[in-house]
């Protein structure tokens, strides 16, 4: 293995042995070196470094002495785990030759400050909590693991390797646009050339893409209200003018508001949060405006596998004869998030335009990701999985249904279209943000809704509720446990 560059100055009053032990000392308490993997022997050390070879000696022996290093027997000296567990303070020799500077003023030279924007946050130990009501994370137990790991060993093949590992440049994989071309869009009614399809990863960055191709600052982009945190993200740091577009229960309500934007960004199958669905007349009619308006769409079909109706509705993009609308699709809701793999659908000409951005940010996602969802959906293994998360999820919603209305009577809808979550109106006076805190102290994961609203004061009695990945046996308890929390916050009306 390699290892780590020591600098050493013989123009410092401090001892090239002291200067060594100091800095390996510093690497340890910094977590630098890591304590499975040996440090170099005095030898290779002392070579590298051209200094003696004793220099090196002493420099280890002291820090064995001090409880830094740790030696075994023919391996030489390792890190010692019990000095990472308490503080310990090292002088550092003192640079009189440092040169002269400033550091820079980083809050000055940004352009863009993302960190500054509100965003969605998740615990990352979620699963360590008895009640993830979470969005957007899988259930382990539904994840195919046999025959994703078929897929996988497949695509570590020889031929696979010559395959994928070579540069692609800016194009995808031949096998997976042909498996989204020829059964992910036609089961939605969308009818595309392997031209008009590009891989990203995951929808976000074919937002992003979007928003760089689509918006500048004499822009005005509608945003379903409430909606997609990340979709407004995205297109105020272009910046470009947002407009709040709101919903009902028929989701994006299609009136003149739409007429003063650029581009819309609509969740039609299963609106994001609501969880509601557009129907077929309010689509046509979304669609007729955007022409005589000269607005573009962009469809988000997130959740697009997980309908539980036979004859669903059909996308957006499958009525569109105009080319005018943007279709998003996405693996994560699926597969899973972590793989980070979705599609956009288009024009040629805009697909052309993103293929070109995509190449100065990251040329195209990996290819061996690519290859390896490709071969798992021509094996039928993708169908199997979204019938059975169906199938899973239609279970889970339906408990969720009947305590919701033992526990929370009159406080959600069920979503029309299927899905993994619930949209829920808390009585007047809650505060889901403080809901959310205190439900978490008792193992109960939730996500307070006020972040999806464009205002700035928005409604704090919403939130949302996922039921994709905790076990369907905890949805009632867990739900009970939550309204017994929202009845300290806000008592029910005797």
């Amino acid at each position: 293995m390699s290892h780590p560059l020591f600098i050493l100055d013989a123009g410092l009053n401090a001892s090239l042995q002291l200067q060594l032990r100091q800095q390996i000392a510093k690497a340890i308490l910094d977590h630098h070196i890591p304590l499975d993997a040996p440090l170099p022997s005095s030898r290779k050390l002392a070579k590298q470094l051209n200094v003696a070879r004793n220099t090196v000696v002493l420099a280890y022996e002291h820090l064995l002495d001090d409880g830094y290093l740790v030696a075994r027997e023919r391996s030489g000296y390792f890190v010692n785990p019990y000095i990472l567990d308490h503080n310990v303070h090292i002088e550092t020799v003192s640079d009189e030759r440092h040169t002269s500077g400033t550091k820079p003023d980083w809050h000055s030279r940004f352009k863009l400050h993302p960190t500054e924007q509100a965003n969605i946050t998740k615990p990352a130990d979620w699963q360590n909590y008895q009640y993830p009501f979470i969005y957007g994370q899988f259930d382990p137990d539904l994840f195919p693991t046999n025959h994703w790991r078929e897929c996988c060993r497949d695509n570590v093949s020889v031929p696979a390797i010559r395959s994928w590992a070579a540069d692609h440049f800016v194009a995808d994989d031949p096998m997976l646009i042909e498996q989204i071309h020829t059964r992910i869009l036609p089961r939605r009614g969308v009818w595309a050339t392997p031209e008009e399809i590009l891989i990203t990863i995951g929808c976000q960055q074919g937002l992003y893409m979007l928003a760089q191709l689509l918006l500048d600052k004499n822009s005005t982009m509608g945003l379903e209200d409430p909606g997609f945190v990340d979709m407004r993200n995205i297109a105020s740091l272009n910046p470009s003018k947002l407009k709040a577009l709101p919903v009902d229960e028929e989701g994006l309500i299609v009136d003149e508001g739409l007429a003063e934007c650029d581009c819309v960004y609509v969740t039609p199958s299963h609106q994001y949060p609501t969880t509601v669905t557009m129907p077929l007349d309010r689509r046509r009619k979304l669609l007729e405006m955007a022409s005589q308006e000269d607005f573009l769409i962009i469809e988000d079909d997130y959740e697009c596998e997980a309908n539980f109706h036979q004859a669903p509705s059909p996308a957006l993009k499958s009525l569109d004869k105009h080319g005018r609308v943007i279709y998003i699709g996405s693996f994560s809701k699926t597969l899973a998030p972590g793989l980070r793999i979705g599609y956009l659908v288009a024009s040629k000409e805009l697909i052309a335009e993103a293929r070109s951005l995509r190449r100065l940010m990251l040329r195209h996602p990996p290819a061996n990701n690519q290859r390896t969802i490709g071969l798992f959906i021509a094996r039928g293994y993708y169908d199997a999985l979204s019938a059975s998360l169906v199938k899973a999820y239609q279970e889970r919603h339906k408990i969720m249904a009947e305590a919701l209305q033992k526990y929370m009577p009159g406080l959600a809808e069920q979503p029309t279209f299927g899905g993994s979550c619930y949209w829920v109106k808390g009585p007047q006076g809650l505060d889901a943000r403080q809901l959310k805190a205190m439900a978490a102290e008792q193992g109960i994961l939730i996500e307070a809704g006020d972040i999806h609203f464009l205002a700035d004061q928005p409604p704090l009695n919403y939130f949302r509720l996922g039921y994709s990945s905790i076990n369907p046996k905890l949805i009632e308890p867990g739900i009970e446990k939550l309204a017994q929390i929202m009845n300290q916050l806000v008592p029910s009306p005797a």
